[in-house]
């Protein structure tokens, strides 16, 4: 029994861990993003938090700035002079009895491309944190690269459907360049039912067909389900034919803003192929999802957990784009509101606005945990 006991708690911990690892970085350099360009802007911070509820520890600096690890580490806030709640909701009893001085010290005091610039310093420093992460990756790590040369051709598939024919080289897809096997697996795994124009040599000559490919459920290395797009086709697995390449400096941070643009790309292909039902919702996860992924990509090996780590930071920092109330995005659509009406919204309308936000952002989480539960099979 205590061995099942250690075993299970063993393999908990090789979840947990990585997790906090990978969401601990991102959170911190998404609010370290707000505090830099806040405190650039002279706003004075009362609390710069790495998750929510009881604080575990802290201590503060030489500006006051009170900084803490709490019980809950979903997340994350900085709250400034002025503020209500992690939010950064206004305390508008407080802002009105502010002397002038504390006022000019105050989030709400600044002006409204302050407060624009420190709400979206946030997310552009996930998308910094993780082209800097993938730079690293390609410089120093550096990539395997198989051409993307067919070696086989399924029956049936979408490859045969359209003409591609063992032997094959893919050049482009849609007019991006193909390097290797991998980016043509990348581009075809998120354009199930789209026509694709594929470019390819043959014979030393240049043909253009036309792929649509099949959306099919395929199982990954751990064991976890994907609806996926494929064409049908294979490359040859010669090591040979495999090469380790590493890029220079200015190459590497190229990519690394390219990797990170497939990403967003991706992340709003998918929301865009749920709302128009071509994908499927179940393949929403949340913190549960994160967790077991951030366990399977450890074992792999740092590396790959810091990879996961910047395609995680982007995310964050697109969802937190979305004009959704509570989310740094909405703030900066009330500050969009606020510049071509000449004023603010009412109070009661920003705080109905928020506890619509509020709703929405609690339901995208119990339908991402619900999500979770369900593929995991842990509702029995």
């Amino acid at each position: 029994m205590f061995d099942m006991i250690s075993g299970f708690g063993g393999s908990l911990l090789g979840y947990i861990l990585p997790f906090l690892f990978v969401l601990t970085i991102v959170v911190f350099f998404h609010e370290l993003g707000h505090f830099l360009v806040a405190r650039w802007c002279g706003v004075k911070v009362d609390a710069f938090s790495i998750g929510f509820g009881p604080e575990l520890f802290g201590w503060n600096d030489k500006h006051g700035t009170r900084w803490r690890v709490a019980a809950v580490p979903l997340g994350g806030y900085v709250r400034f002079l002025g503020d209500d709640n992690a939010a950064s909701a206004a305390d508008r009893d407080s802002v009105a009895n502010m002397t002038e001085d504390e006022r000019k010290s105050s989030f709400h005091g600044k002006a409204l491309w302050q407060r624009a610039a420190i709400v979206a310093a946030g997310p552009i420093a996930n998308f910094i944190l993780a082209i800097v992460i993938f730079a690293g990756t390609f410089a120093f790590v550096g990539q395997y690269v198989t051409p993307a040369k067919v070696d086989t051709v399924q029956e049936g598939s979408a490859a045969a459907r359209a003409g591609i024919l063992p032997g094959d080289t893919i050049l482009t897809i849609n007019g991006t360049q193909i390097e290797s096997f991998n980016d043509l697996q990348r581009i075809v795994s998120v354009s199930a039912g789209r026509e694709l124009e594929v470019v390819l040599e043959r014979d030393s000559k240049t043909i253009t067909v036309t792929a649509v490919p099949d959306l099919r459920e395929i199982e990954d290395r751990f064991g976890n389900k994907h609806n996926v797009g494929l064409l049908g086709v294979a490359s040859k697995t010669d090591p040979d034919d495999v090469r380790l390449v590493t890029y220079s400096p200015p190459e590497a941070v190229w990519r690394g803003m390219k990797e990170t643009w497939f990403v967003v790309d991706r992340t709003l292909s998918f929301i865009g192929g749920v709302i128009s039902g071509r994908d499927d919702a179940s393949q929403l996860g949340g913190p549960i999802r994160i967790a077991q992924i951030s366990g399977d990509v450890a074992q792999i090996g740092f590396a790959a957990l810091v990879n996961l780590t910047a395609i995680l930071s982007v995310s964050i920092g697109l969802l937190n784009l979305f004009p959704i109330p509570m989310l740094d995005g909405g703030h900066l659509m009330f500050y969009a509101v606020e510049a071509v009406r000449g004023r603010p919204l009412s109070p009661r309308i920003e705080d109905l606005s928020y506890r619509i936000g509020l709703a929405v952002v609690l339901m995208l989480m119990l339908f991402a945990t619900w999500n979770d539960l369900t593929n995991l099979n842990l509702l029995g």
